[in-house]
């Protein structure tokens, strides 16, 4: 007796993600490592020299590591309260920090107690950036005022009280010393000139602004905000380019690639998206486990650090080629057992015998009821939920093979209307996929067929008839147009290209080839009831 052969399955290819040159270069991190701190993180800024360490802004305090430290080789806890926005200073010798206690503070990297207090904010201090030249600081607060400080003499410069709403994020220009830009909750963002008494431009960004940053040639401006991230044309009064939505939740924070190519912006919906900054199109994304509220990138995009509102700090590095060499290793096949017994280069003998063990094959649950002839049940378990989402291909080879057995239409016959439901919507959502459609309409056809006496019994049945009927025509008409644009082309070929002509036997007269026209697509026939 013959074994029975289980149901074929067809492999479809993948309609996956395309491997770009993005997708190989930000995948190439380690897993990431992982540290908790005491506070949910609300600032991470990178040392601009090396060994390119990072200060990390956590409750009252502020840890700093190295490049691949888990402990932290330097900590700041002088402040009362919680500390925001430490920033180093482009020599890497300072840092400065705000509190939620108005006062400002100016640390040297190597020694534990303050250089400097600023104090002249009455509410908490978010936002602190040193000056290109060195020796000012910018910061803004929720009491509506930004202000610039004179390091050397402690004092205050000048102070802008144009906001109405707290100063969440600021930043200075590298080019220029006078120049920095604010972003409120007030949804508008201002570019100052210290050398003016008030703010020379100002963008409205429709949502509190969480977050800027300027480009390098800073003609550009990025602001976050909302769901929103925006790009602002500095050099044209700051019209507005582009308005990117593909965060979920409000973004929190951006940053800029080294070679300023690429721009990432992070969510409270816990992605990092990467976007190209040529054409605004998101060409990568990260996944964290929590709402990130910072973000930033090492130099050379060695390392990408998250901060996150659950308090853990999550650092990826970049993989070495010796460790890429290695993963290549580790991913070939390893030696089975004959090898360390015979050897590598072990051939058969002549005269070996070839034992092997006989291979059990485990039916499917649908191949088990084929096997029984039960074509009902046999429907009904590919037809089960988890299986038609997830890999309608296996029911559309169940159904083939019931039509090629001539037993579809009886499997098919005899639903009640839950069943039949189920059907129809499994039809609806994959009929007019060109890999099952051959299947598909001969199954919809023998369903018509049976069902036609019983139409307007059910008004879901019905409902479902009518958006079927509607797919298959806007489906025909697709196809119709198709035809049209072919035959416009064919004709445009026919034209433009010198025609072949091939000599008649026994003639001294050649014969055109004629142009076959494409068959007519295959209609299913709808009666209206």
């Amino acid at each position: 007796m013959a074994s029975f052969k289980s149901t074929k399955i067809p492999i479809y290819p993948k309609l996956g993600e395309k491997v770009t040159p993005d997708t190989l270069y930000w995948k190439n991190y380690k897993a990431p490592v992982q540290i908790k701190e005491f506070g949910a993180v609300t600032s991470i800024d990178f040392s601009s020299l090396a060994p390119h360490n990072y200060a990390v802004t956590a409750s009252t305090r502020i840890h700093i590591y190295g490049p691949f430290s888990t402990e932290p080789v330097k900590t700041f806890t002088r402040f009362k309260d919680t500390a925001y926005s430490g920033k180093f200073r482009s020599d890497g010798q300072l840092l400065v920090a705000g509190c939620e206690d108005s006062v400002v503070r100016l640390f040297d990297v190597s020694g534990k107690v303050a250089l400097r207090v600023f104090k002249g904010h009455t509410k908490g201090v978010h936002v602190t950036d040193f000056t290109s030249d060195c020796y000012h600081i910018l910061t803004g607060s929720d009491d509506y005022t930004c202000r610039l400080w004179d390091i050397p003499n402690s004092t205050e410069l000048t102070s802008y009280k144009e906001h109405t709403d707290y100063i969440r994020c600021g930043t200075t220009s590298k080019l220029n010393r006078d120049i920095f830009i604010t972003g409120s909750y007030d949804h508008t963002l201002r570019v100052f000139d210290a050398r003016v008494e008030k703010s020379v431009m100002t963008m409205d960004h429709s949502q509190p602004v969480e977050s800027v940053l300027l480009y390098p040639s800073e003609g550009l401006l990025v602001s976050a905000g909302g769901r929103y991230v925006k790009v602002w044309d500095l050099l044209k009064g700051g019209q507005p380019l582009v308005s990117l939505k593909n965060h979920h939740k409000t973004v929190t924070c951006l940053s800029l690639s080294s070679n300023g190519q690429r721009l990432l912006s992070a969510s409270l919906d816990r992605h990092v998206k990467i976007y190209n900054t040529t054409n605004y199109k998101v060409v990568h994304n990260f996944d964290y486990a929590a709402s990130i509220l910072s973000l930033a990138l090492a130099p050379d995009d060695e390392s990408i650090v998250v901060g996150m509102t659950n308090g853990v700090l999550s650092i990826k590095h970049r993989k070495s080629p010796e460790e890429k060499r290695e993963m290549v290793g580790k991913q070939r096949m390893q030696p089975v057992y004959r090898i360390f017994v015979k050897g590598r280069n072990y051939v058969p003998k002549k005269d070996d015998f070839l034992v092997s063990k006989p291979v059990k094959s485990h039916l499917a649950k649908y191949d088990k009821q084929l096997k029984k002839f039960n074509i009902s049940k046999a429907l009904d378990t590919a037809l089960e939920s988890w299986r038609r989402n997830r890999k309608p291909e296996i029911t559309v080879a169940v159904m083939k093979e019931l039509d090629r057995r001539g037993t579809l239409k009886n499997a098919l016959a005899g639903r009640d209307e839950q069943n039949l439901s189920q059907l129809l919507n499994f039809l609806i959502g994959n009929v007019v996929d060109p890999r099952f459609t051959p299947v598909l309409v001969t199954a919809t056809e023998m369903i018509l067929d049976i069902y036609q006496a019983v139409v307007g019994q059910s008004s879901v049945v019905d409902r479902q008839l009518v958006r079927l009927q509607e797919l298959v025509e806007r489906e025909v008409d697709y196809q119709q147009d198709l035809l049209e644009v072919l035959g416009m082309l064919d004709t445009l070929f026919a034209t433009s290209l010198p025609r072949k002509e091939v000599p008649c036997p026994g003639s001294s007269r050649s014969v055109p080839l004629p142009i076959r026209a494409p068959p007519p697509p295959r209609h299913i026939r709808f009666q209206s009831y």
